[in-house]
């Protein structure tokens, strides 16, 4: 077992979280109010409950909402999603999904047929979840306020009790319904990754501000313990100045390297196709573009790298204080005019900043990964993902997101001294989120930390789409310097009737 031996020489030095955040990204969410109290024990004050509205309820939306509706502090007020109801979301692992509602409700959500050929999702089933949950806390066994949607825009000019929203959509659709939120004073908790291209994260990052309203992303790593513990070591020297970085993942475990479908199969009563595509060109509907799968399409998602790399670069550009990289260069399988392909290596290069060198980061996918590291020991391998920190005096081996930090091999490990706990940790990500919400302070994943970090990290996809060429970054003026063409990728077009 390794040791945890604690260095008494070192001298603590507290460390306020908003100067943790701030400072680590280099570059929070609901007010109040319900028209409906809820009694009995455990009863919270309408003025203590948060009025929230579900924008997307897939899959994920759903997950996200069920969090969010059992607490005694939320009023889920209202849904909306493009899709009445279907069949085929996406559950990590048989059953995952039904279980957790079912823990909510009972067993009224597979009697009702919401539960068939996969888990059945949308915004008809998501209405009924809330409801259903609300009518039994209320011991009436009657609830029906939780008006469904179909358009977020009609939701949010409609309803006026909406105190903040959680995005949920797919990639595409986040920076135009957050950013249409938040121009009506809504809070926003948007899934990751924050945006769709690295233009939406400027200006995402930029409404904030300007609206002054509560923000996180759903990059909950950032509120871990082994974020805050890489930041003491490495701060303290525990590996020296950090050069290199790797960092890897096995996804995508969704369809990529495609061509264009040719079929046009009609569209499924259940769907407003239009409104799905939202700001992205117009194609034809096809079944392999949802559900889940369209995080392999440029258009839609943003691959492996945006889907996950969210997660990692968060940790990563907070622990090393990175800001805009300087240079991005990208090698892969075989490329597609509208899709990710099958794997990639993606090298980033940051500058010194302050004390600390450069940095080189190099993320890779499609089930590649870093070399193996001489110092492990011998019958460990690497796992299927991981992040390797590379200093001039060691190395640092964890898990994916950072945790379960070690160094390498265990004999340093075990010889380290670690030093004081001084950074404030974390009340929760979606605790921070609500106190800010409340006036505190703002969350540790709120826009204007994740903006700069959703932008680093997406230069890599524009690397991908550049056709192997060395990008060089201008970050103030978001420009790509050396590869003119490379400049179409870092924002995109709209269709007619969207804007931010």
């Amino acid at each position: 077992m390794r040791s945890r031996r604690r260095n008494s020489g070192h001298k603590a030095k507290k460390i306020s979280r908003r100067s943790f955040v701030g400072g680590a990204a280099a570059g929070a969410v609901f007010a109040t109010v319900p028209r409906h109290v809820l009694g009995g024990a455990g009863y919270t004050a309408p003025s203590e409950r948060l009025n929230i509205a579900c924008i997307g309820v897939g899959a994920q939306g759903t997950r996200v909402m069920l969090g969010y509706l059992a607490r005694d502090n939320v009023q889920i007020v209202a849904v909306c999603d493009v899709d009445k109801g279907s069949t085929g979301y996406t559950e990590w692992g048989v059953g995952e999904m039904r279980r957790s509602v079912s823990k909510l409700i009972g067993s009224t959500y597979v009697e009702k047929g919401y539960y068939t050929d996969g888990f059945w999702a949308g915004r008809d089933p998501a209405q009924y979840v809330v409801e259903s949950y609300y009518a039994a806390r209320n011991g009436t066994g009657s609830y029906k306020g939780c008006p469904a949607y179909n358009d977020f825009r009609e939701m949010l000019e409609k309803q006026q009790d909406i105190d903040a929203v959680l995005v949920a959509t797919p990639d595409h659709l986040h920076a135009v319904a957050s950013i249409t939120a938040m121009k009506m004073g809504k809070h926003v908790h948007c899934q990751k990754p924050m945006t769709h291209s690295v233009y939406e994260a400027r200006k995402m990052a930029e409404g904030a501000r300007r609206y002054k309203v509560a923000t996180q992303v759903a990059t909950g790593n950032q509120a871990s313990e082994e974020t805050r513990l890489l930041c003491e070591w490495i701060w303290d020297g525990a590996i020296g100045p950090v050069r290199e970085v790797h960092n890897w993942s096995n996804r995508p475990i969704w369809p990529q390297g495609l061509e264009r479908p040719e079929d046009t199969p009609p569209v499924p009563p259940n769907l407003d196709w239009d409104l799905w595509l939202g700001p992205s060109p117009y194609r034809p509907y096809h079944p392999a573009y949802l559900p889940f799968v369209w995080r392999g399409w440029h258009d839609f998602g943003t691959g492996a790298l945006g889907d996950m790399g969210c997660y990692s670069f968060d940790t990563i550009l907070r622990v090393l204080k990175l800001g805009h990289p300087t240079s991005v260069e990208a090698i892969s399988t075989k490329r597609h005019e509208e899709s990710f392909p099958l794997a990639s290596i993606v090298r980033y290069e940051f500058p010194a900043r302050g004390d600390m060198p450069p940095v080189k980061l190099t993320w890779y996918d499609g089930m590649l990964t870093a070399p193996r590291p001489h110092e492990m020991d011998d019958g460990v391998r690497l796992r299927k993902e991981g992040l390797l920190f590379v200093g001039d005096d060691g190395k640092i081996l964890c898990q994916f997101t950072g945790g379960d930090p070690h160094l390498i091999p265990e004999s340093k490990d075990n010889a380290y001294r670690r030093p004081p706990k001084t950074l404030p940790r974390s009340i929760g990500h979606d605790e921070e989120w609500i106190e800010a919400c409340k006036g505190g302070q703002p969350a540790g994943a709120n826009f204007e930390i994740a903006g700069p970090i959703t932008e680093a990290l997406l230069l890599g996809n524009v690397a991908l789409r550049a056709g192997g060429d060395k990008i060089r970054w201008d970050g103030p003026n978001m420009k790509v310097t050396n590869v003119a063409s490379a400049n179409n990728y870092v924002a995109g077009e709209y269709r007619d009737g969207w804007s931010l």
